[in-house]
């Protein structure tokens, strides 16, 4: 297998040839590391990579091995994070300005289990400021730059986890670690043509990960497949005292044949190529489920509703920032000012956002409770052009129906898998969403499609 094979194999493969000796860790690190150097400023991937720490950590995956000592399917594998997961070695950033020389000297519980499962921290990833925190409007909105899908540079990665997306893609990492509070998994996923697993709320220790809207925030894998998502999942899984949200909950397996059901208004005010590859997906996947009638999410104030919470836990999260007067150093104007909207959010205005949510955690978990998984084009569109405010993009294609808001605020799992290009000859995303704790069911979906198309292996141009 030639380099540029081994840089876009799954990790899962990558794991197994590292087993079977055909490529030590070490070897592999360096190739990635390499790959880094070259590509992660041209996308807008990277903040720091690791060197030191890498080879480290190869070298010791390989004397591990020597002894007979594989410490998980994973070991050995290189991989990065969201630059909002404390790891020693590097500054910890979370995309802003003010923070990028500051570090902490512990590692995050995610890094913490990885590293005990053998696998190679390689870099740090790019992220939107305060992923996303103080509204932005646009794609430049890191001190590192507009993160680049590798399908085409004048287009974003999607946020907030924009070097996650874009390092999988163009073959940077082996896989990558990335977070979602209110789409920036699913939506970097999308755009960028990669496999990507929202866990459900409670799944996964947020310990050592910035804070952006604790009741919402969840971290997940990005991977080449989704067969690779479950294999990080089944490492970074578990209950954790330092994150009291978490629970040691069972993967539940698949059913031989699941029911599923489409989204009601799913394909309306959305591109034709998205449309089209979604129906497509639809067919891809028949043999193996139920497609049911279409389900109707309940007629409910979502956005309205997580815009309450997140102003008021995000003001919260950063007021020493807003009080500082140092949000002024963030890159994008509107970060800069939104801070100090978020501060004057009312106390009533907040706790009325708590008792909708009860409501809608209810409203839709009937919804959904009757189905294994219901099914939707991840984004209506494929990615932004850089440069464009995200409130100009694509007027005519604005979505009728968004899946991923209801969907975190519920705190359930959900998935986004490459199914196709659209226009501009960028990716588009296949989006599923379960009952909590069942990402096995997604995976096991997701997988199913995957062994019946070449989306997930396709390659972005000029990355070889």
């Amino acid at each position: 297998m030639n380099e540029i094979d081994l840089a876009f194999s799954d990790a899962v493969t990558l794991g197994r040839d590292i087993a079977r000796k055909r490529i030590s860790s070490l070897e592999l690190t360096k190739l990635y590391l390499a790959r880094l150097e070259r590509y992660g400023a041209r996308f807008g991937a990277v903040v720091t990579i690791l060197h030191e720490r890498a080879l480290r950590e190869a070298k010791a995956a390989d004397r591990a091995l020597a002894r007979g000592d594989r410490k998980s399917p994973l070991h050995g594998v290189p991989y990065g994070v969201k630059d909002l997961l404390a790891a020693v070695g590097a500054p910890t950033t979370w995309g802003a300005a003010p923070y990028r020389d500051r570090s902490f000297d512990f590692d995050g519980a995610v890094v913490e289990k990885l590293h005990a499962a053998g696998a190679v921290l390689v870099a740090k990833l790019a992220m939107v400021e305060l992923a996303g925190a103080f509204g932005y409007n646009g794609a430049d909105a890191s001190f590192t730059g507009p993160g680049r899908t590798p399908w085409n540079r004048e287009y974003w990665s999607g946020g907030s986890s924009s070097g996650p997306g874009a390092a999988v893609a163009a073959g940077l990492v082996g896989f990558a670690i990335g977070s979602e509070t209110n789409g920036s998994i699913l939506t970097p996923s999308a755009m960028c043509g990669v496999s990507g697993l929202r866990p459900t709320f409670g799944r996964v220790s947020r310990y050592g990960a910035m804070a952006l809207m604790w009741s919402s925030d969840k971290l997940g894998p990005m991977a080449r497949s989704a067969r690779d998502t479950l294999a990080i999942l089944r490492i970074v899984a578990g209950s954790d005292p330092r994150d009291d949200s978490t629970r040691a909950e069972p993967m539940f397996a698949p059913k031989k044949k699941p029911r599923v059901a489409v989204i009601v208004g799913a394909r309306k005010q959305t591109q034709a190529a998205v449309v089209k590859n979604f129906d497509d997906s639809l067919a891809a996947i028949a043999d193996a489920v139920t497609i049911a009638d279409e389900v109707k999410l309940p007629d409910l104030p979502y956005g309205a509703t997580i815009g309450a919470l997140l102003n008021g836990e995000s003001a919260a999260a950063f007021r020493g920032l807003i009080e500082s007067g140092k949000a002024r150093e963030l890159q994008s104007p509107d970060d800069r000012i939104g801070g100090y909207v978020q501060y004057e959010t009312r106390a009533v205005d907040y706790v009325d956002a708590m008792r909708r949510r009860r409501e809608i955690v209810d409203a839709v978990g009937k919804t959904i409770a009757p189905y294994d998984a219901l099914l939707f084009p991840t984004l209506p569109t494929v990615a932004y052009p850089i440069g464009t405010p995200f409130d100009k993009v694509y007027p005519d294609a604005p979505g009728a129906v968004d899946p991923v808001t209801p969907g975190n605020l519920c705190g359930l799992p959900s998935m986004s898998v490459p199914n196709g290009f659209g226009e501009h000859h960028l990716p588009t995303g296949f989006g599923m969403m379960a009952n909590p704790w069942r990402e096995r069911e997604l995976v096991a979906l997701a997988a199913h499609f995957q062994a019946r198309t070449a989306f997930h292996t396709m390659r972005p141009p000029g990355v070889e």
